[in-house]
């Protein structure tokens, strides 16, 4: 049954790669928006640094005896050189013209405004640099003059310091991406938790039991398992509707045979003629074969039925072979045959009172049918820890010597038992009831003589 089940995937696999997806989608992110905040952070630190540095010189330009002074404070450059020890070139223009600095240091193409700082990026010395540039306005002579400064630091310590920030955002991502990936696989575990409890209780029962889940699951799952209980009951209700039409069947059908049957038999005691005779005859085997076909058919079906709903109960073995030997001692009797029965105290067995019944009244039909006239049919029961087993001795046809093994699967007959009716069920009624019994089905010959010998044992309580 389970090669016919097709596979499309797990969902437990399926919903740990999509959460281990999520958290490598999510710690890019993360990775992205943290490196990005701290490359910002750098500038506007780098920024406010220059743009304090280049306040610092401006304010400290003045004019002194009808020229401008600028006196670079000291100041002025070690608040870059704490940030770094990159390079720092500087620049100051009067009205245009080049006053003081590095010469050849770029300024800004737009004429920065007044108080205004303007920042820009470039390559200065093959070398990538960050500069602010300002103005500031002095008065000379009642004549405004122009001081604009510009002040560059070169970007490596920024770009060692980022550095080292992506790798700690990495080493960061790399520990959530890790967390994430075992929350995932223990959110995976636990989601598809519910379903494998629901598979190993239902896993978990006998073939007989077909009672409704009443396990609490979540909401999701609501619906499987009431399809599930409503499988359930649509089954216990066939097999019920099942066992009870075998029941009447079996009724039906053996009632109107055995009238048909002794009604024949009237008519033959009537009958002069020998060729009525002999027709009715035929037409009684015919009878007793359909009959006993029909009926071990039913028998079967109601085993097979019966031993997947076994109900167990203490039963004293003893009596009830007893009682079946009783029931065929007038069977036998229209042979001459004896029937002793070695009957023991304690035989006290766990199972089907029904289906261990009709089994050892297969086992002596069968004797009784395979046997000659005025033949003794031996029954005994012995207890040998931890088997209680009851042997059937006959006088018969026994088995043949070959293909035996096979008498026990359904409509298989011994090729030395011609001309006899049988339907080849009776020993396959006996192997089904005994091994859901958990049970052992022996069949040998008579070690006594002619005959066979069917032992079957039962486990002891």
């Amino acid at each position: 049954m389970n090669d016919a089940l097709k596979a499309t995937g797990s969902i437990r696999r399926r919903l740990t790669v999509q959460l281990l997806s999520g958290a490598a989608i999510l710690t890019i992110i993360l990775v992205f928006i943290v490196r990005s905040f701290s490359q910002q952070l750098a500038e506007q630190s780098q920024d406010n640094i220059l743009n304090a540095s280049l306040t610092a010189i401006l304010d400290a330009s003045s004019i002194q005896q009808g020229e401008v002074t600028v006196d670079i404070p000291y100041s002025a450059f070690s608040m870059l050189s704490n940030l770094s020890n990159d390079r720092v070139f500087y620049r100051i223009d009067q009205d245009g013209a080049f006053l003081t600095g590095y010469a050849d240091l770029p300024t800004p193409k737009l004429r920065a405004a007044a108080d205004t700082p303007t920042f820009m990026t470039g390559t200065y010395q093959d070398v990538e640099i960050r500069m602010v540039t300002a103005t500031r306005l002095l008065a000379l002579e009642g004549r405004p003059i122009e001081l604009q400064a510009s002040i560059a630091q070169s970007r490596n310590g920024q770009a060692q310091t980022l550095a080292e920030i992506s790798n700690m955002v990495m080493l960061f991502g790399s520990g959530f991406f890790v967390m994430s990936a075992i929350i995932a696989l223990l959110a995976a575990q636990s989601t598809v938790g519910p379903l494998q409890r629901l598979a190993a209780s239902v896993s978990r029962r006998g073939p007989h039991d077909l009672r409704p889940v009443t396990a609490t699951v979540p909401e999701e799952m609501v619906p499987l398992v009431q399809s599930l209980n409503q499988f359930i009951q649509r089954l216990d209700t066939s097999l019920t509707r099942s066992e009870d039409f075998i029941a009447e069947a079996a009724h039906r059908v053996r009632t109107p045979l055995a009238t048909v049957r002794a009604q024949a038999e009237i008519t033959l005691r009537r009958v002069d003629k020998d060729e009525n005779r002999a027709a009715l005859k035929e037409m009684i085997r015919a009878i007793d074969d359909s009959s006993r076909a029909a009926g071990q058919l039913l028998d079967h079906a109601m085993v097979t039925f019966r031993t997947d709903h076994l109900e167990r109960s203490r039963i004293d073995l003893a009596a009830l072979v007893r009682e079946c030997v009783d029931r065929l001692q007038a069977v036998a009797a229209l042979k001459d045959m004896a029937l002793t029965y070695a009957e023991i105290d304690t035989a006290q067995i766990s199972g089907d009172a029904i289906l261990i019944q009709n089994a050892v009244r297969n086992l002596l039909d069968n004797a009784i049918k395979y046997s000659p006239m005025e033949s003794h049919i031996s029954i005994e029961l012995t207890v040998e820890a931890p088997w209680l087993t009851l042997s059937i001795y006959d006088q018969g046809l026994g088995f043949p010597k070959t293909g035996a093994e096979r008498l026990t699967e359904r409509f298989e007959r011994g090729d030395n038992v011609g001309g006899i009716v049988g339907s080849g069920l009776g020993l396959t009624i006996v192997d089904e009831v005994i091994h859901a019994h958990g049970g052992n089905l022996t069949i040998s010959n008579n070690p006594n003589g002619v005959g066979a010998c069917v032992s079957i044992s039962f486990p002891l309580p």
